[in-house]
């Protein structure tokens, strides 16, 4: 499209933070240590998860890029950056996580496909933008409609990425009218993160935010917004990102019997530890993190140090100095917990964090009885396995 392009190959890829753990090179998958993670509420861009299926788009000309809104409405149009923000700027706390987050763990079950990803597929970002819901009502769509006359009933957002799973074509991906036209569920069309413009890696010059979602909804290098009839026939709607449970193998799978996963479940992990981890025997910290989709909070975060016999409570907040609800209207309902807890361990202990959100939702215990072929949506309780320091260790440390 004028103004922006998506290259056949990597050769002018952005610069990284040395920090991150490279999953894939091409296309660059990346993670932060999982102690660098939750240093701070607000995740630092540059140590922001990277998730990518092609080269990077490059914008050549911002001036002529524009995005355009059409389908199953009464007229199109097309939307420069500056008409995007001529409208009201919204800024909004959300977590963004990969459906493959904790992959890992879920491989040594059985194998699974996809990237291999340790707990850190996520971050916390403050997104600046206009919401959907006005964007739409540009082309006649009123707020909190879930149809339109002309029979639209979902919004798709197509990029200008080209990814070898559509054959060379674009990624895309949709959510209901009914979400996009609602201002309380503060879908964006993000051009800041952090308040900074949005960097290549996370979708310059322009991307859509879903809260909530899983983040192959929020499509980065938005190129078009489409008013369809039915949801998304893309390769990562129909073909991927779907819960299947145990018994399903390649063998067997028939992809249609399974809706596109949207929200994501409850989850929490530590990362103040490694898995082993040689600790002082004694007071240890554990703290990582706890978020949950669909906008519900995290209502306990439960610490194990005996291998789920016994638990404590842990600290839970989101922005320093200010007492953290989960159904207090002044906290980040979007946005990850951060959680802490100072815990005697004894020797050789297995460590378990697992979180409640709202809604009274809660990890499941094991990862056997959620594994999937895709390696998805891996919220067991986290475990970690620490053992105490040798007398010579601990005269070292």
């Amino acid at each position: 499209m004028p103004g922006i392009r998506g290259p056949p190959e990597y050769s002018r890829e952005p610069p990284r933070h040395p920090i991150l753990q490279i999953n894939a090179k091409e296309p660059f998958n990346a993670e932060p240590p999982r102690g660098a993670l939750v240093s701070s509420f607000i995740t630092p861009v540059d140590l922001f998860y990277k998730r990518n299926h092609g080269p990077i788009p490059i914008v050549d000309d911002i001036e002529r890029y524009s995005v355009s809104v059409c389908g199953l409405v009464k007229s199109s149009i097309q939307l420069t950056m500056a008409d995007i923000k001529k409208l009201p700027k919204y800024n909004v706390t959300a977590t963004l996580q990969c459906a493959g987050n904790r992959r890992t763990a879920m491989s040594k079950v059985r194998t699974v496909r996809g990237v291999g990803w340790d707990i850190s597929a996520l971050g916390n970002a403050t997104w600046g933008g206009a919401k959907l819901s006005d964007v739409l009502e540009l082309v006649g769509i009123p707020k909190l409609t879930e149809v339109t006359p002309y029979g639209g009933k979902h919004v798709e957002f197509v990029s200008v990425d080209m990814c070898k799973e559509e054959k060379g074509g674009p990624y895309k991906a949709s959510i209901p009218l009914s979400q996009a036209t609602n201002p309380a569920a503060d879908v964006l069309l993000a051009y800041e993160m952090n308040g900074e413009v949005l960097n290549r890696d996370h979708g310059y010059p322009l991307r859509v935010v879903v809260p909530g979602v899983i983040g192959a909804r929020s499509v980065k290098w938005l190129d078009s917004i489409n008013i369809i009839a039915e949801e998304c026939q893309g390769f990562f709607m129909q073909k991927d990102y779907k819960m299947f449970p145990p018994s399903v193998n390649w063998d067997n799978i028939n992809w249609d019997t399974r809706k596109p996963q949207m929200d994501f479940p409850v989850q929490c992990a530590i990362c103040s530890l490694e898995d082993v981890h040689v600790v002082n025997q004694g007071k240890v910290t554990v703290s990582g993190y706890a978020v949950s989709g669909g906008g519900r909070g995290i209502e306990r975060v439960d610490i194990s140090v005996d291998g789920g016999k016994t638990w404590v409570e842990a600290d839970r907040c989101q922005k320093p100095g200010v007492p953290y609800s989960s159904d207090d209207l002044t906290s980040e309902k979007w946005a990850w917990v951060l959680f802490k807890a100072d815990v005697e361990v004894p020797e050789n202990a297995e460590i378990i964090a697992k979180a409640v959100d709202s809604a009274a939702n809660v990890q499941p215990e094991n990862v056997e009885v959620i594994w999937n072929l895709r390696g998805i949506l891996n919220t067991s309780w986290h475990r970690v396995h620490v053992r105490s320091a040798s007398p010579v260790t601990r005269s070292n440390l």
